[in-house]
Parts: C-alpha cells; sequence; structure tokens
C-alpha cells in the first residue's frame, strides 16, 4: 500500500524539526543582519521540468520558524511542470525566509528528483500491469519521506520496514533450515504479513512455489532465466523481479507475465532538481 500524507504528519514535523535544528544551531547569524522586523516577499522557481513533490516539508518548516504572512502554491503535488515556473510565493519575516531557504530548499529538491525519476520508470513500464516497486535503499531517516516521493510519481512502494512484511533472504532460509520451513514459521508468527521469498534459481523458486509464498523474488535472474521462470508461474505466488535491472530493461518485462520490479535507485540514486529561492527587493 502506497504511503499517503495523512499518514506521516508525525514523521514530517519530526525530520523537520531535526533538519532545522542540524542547520540553525545556536542561532543563524547571517540573518541576524537583517532588521528584525523587516518582511519580504520571494519565490522558489524550478531550473528543471520536474514532478513537483515536497509541499508538506517546505510548509512545516516555515511553521516551526514562526510562520509566514502568506504562502501561495502554485502547483501541487504530483504536478508536472517546466523549466522557469514559479512553485510558490512566500510573503513574511525576512528572517525567517533566509534561515528556512536551504532546509526547504533541500526537502522541495530531493522529492522532486525521486518523484520525476519514478514517473520516468513508471512511463517506461507503459499500459501494462507491471508494477514498479521501490526498496528500503533510502536515507536514514528519510524512508516515508522518499517513498512518498516515489508514488508521487507513478510508482508503488515496497514494505515500509522490517516490520509489515516477510522478505526472507538467503541467509533466513539456512538459518531457518530451508524455503518450507521458513515459509510456514512465517505464517506463525505473522499470519496477516505478506511472505516474500528471494530466490536466486529456478530450484528455489519452484520450492517457493510449492511452499506457498505470496511472491518471489527472481533475484538477478539471466533473461533466459527469466523466460523459463515464467513457464513455472502458477497458483497464487506473484512474482518480482529484481538485480541487473535498469530503465532500459522495463518495456521487454512488461510484456512478460511478471508482477513487480523492484529499484533501489528510486531513492538511492536520486537527482536533486535544480531550484532556486529569490526575495524581491
Amino acid at each position: 500500500m502506497n504511503i499517503k500524507l495523512k499518514d506521516i504528519r508525525e514523521d514530517i514535523t519530526r525530520i523537520v524539526t531535526f533538519a532545522l535544528a542540524e542547520d540553525i544551531g545556536s542561532g543563524d547569524i547571517t540573518a541576524m543582519l537583517i532588521p528584525a522586523d523587516k518582511t519580504d516577499k520571494a519565490t522558489i522557481v524550478t531550473r528543471e521540468d520536474c514532478i513537483v513533490c515536497g509541499i508538506a516539508w517546505v510548509d512545516e518548516c516555515f511553521t516551526q520558524l514562526g510562520g509566514l504572512t502568506c504562502t501561495e502554491w502554485h502547483a501541487k503535488d504530483g504536478d508536472s511542470v517546466s523549466a522557469g515556473t514559479t512553485l510558490v510565493t512566500l510573503e513574511g519575516n525576512t528572517r525567517t525566509l533566509l534561515t528556512g531557504e536551504r532546509s526547504a530548499l533541500n526537502f522541495l529538491q530531493l522529492l522532486s528528483g525521486i518523484a520525476t525519476k519514478a514517473m520516468h520508470y513508471a512511463g517506461a513500464a507503459g499500459k501494462s500491469e507491471l508494477r514498479i516497486l521501490d526498496t528500503r535503499k533510502t536515507i536514514p531517516g528519510l524512508r516515508t519521506a522518499q517513498k512518498y516521493a516515489v508514488a508521487t510519481g507513478g510508482c508503488f512502494n515496497h514494505r515500509i520496514g522490517l516490520y509489515d512484511a516477510f522478505l526472507i533472504k538467503e541467509n533466513h532460509i539456512a538459518a531457518c533450515g530451508g524455503i518450507k520451513a521458513a515459509v510456514e514459521r512465517a505464517r506463525q508468527i505473522a499470519p496477516d504479513k505478506p511472505v516474500e521469498i528471494e530466490t536466486e534459481n529456478l530450484t528455489e523458486l519452484e520450492q517457493a512455489i510449492a511452499a506457498g509464498a505470496d511472491i518471489a523474488m527472481l533475484d538477478n535472474f539471466s533473461e533466459d532465466m527469466l523466460q523459463k521462470a515464467m513457464a513455472l508461474k502458477r497458483g497464487h505466488t506473484k512474482f518480482e523481479v529484481s538485480g541487473n535491472l535498469d530503465l532500459q530493461n522495463l518495456p521487454s518485462l512488461a510484456n512478460l507475465n511478471i508482477d513487480y520490479c523492484s529499484f533501489g535507485a528510486l531513492t538511492k540514486h536520486a537527482h536533486a532538481i535544480d531550484l532556486s529561492m529569490r526575495i524581491s527587493y
């Protein structure tokens, strides 16, 4: 299930509080150059085409700094905008604008970059039923923010953490005594949680299907192995392909009977969008 903004409000508050404390420390001494009662208008403009994402984090930055007189967004999360577009007009205390600038832009440029990347990946899958998933390869502390950005761009969230689904990998399988034993134990521990098995060859894939896994991850399967794997597909077990994938692989994978493809690159290799905030003097 994709992360919804309403479900991560506490996370937004927490991470913005940390970001501002990290940046401001004992006080913004440069902002002190400005008279305490001075007010101004400012705009944030994108220098690149992008999918907008991160508005709530920007708003929270300035709210925690005391608030602004006026915040007028000209786009919303998920909007596709072109380079040169003014995303928001801000008005209020000049010190507040300048102190919050960097943290606000950091959130907005990173999350917009992830959403933009996700849009390209979702587009490469075309109109197929293939779902593009993210992973847990996120920046520590920014898990929910990055996964929200992935969903904003049109892709889907895999498990959020170690608590909401089983992902049984090679070491888990060895420690449990095999795939069948691992799946049985998972069903005992949390019968309502999805069970996914990472497989590295066709034999393990057959074992995962026989054990009744909800998802079988085909990890680093060659093209030939993928073709053979499709012939094994049966029952309720869905197939997820992972490893040795890039944007160029997606059109061909979309033509196979694969349910999911997961990409750590969606969050791990994010390109921050080039944004600029300018005060109107």
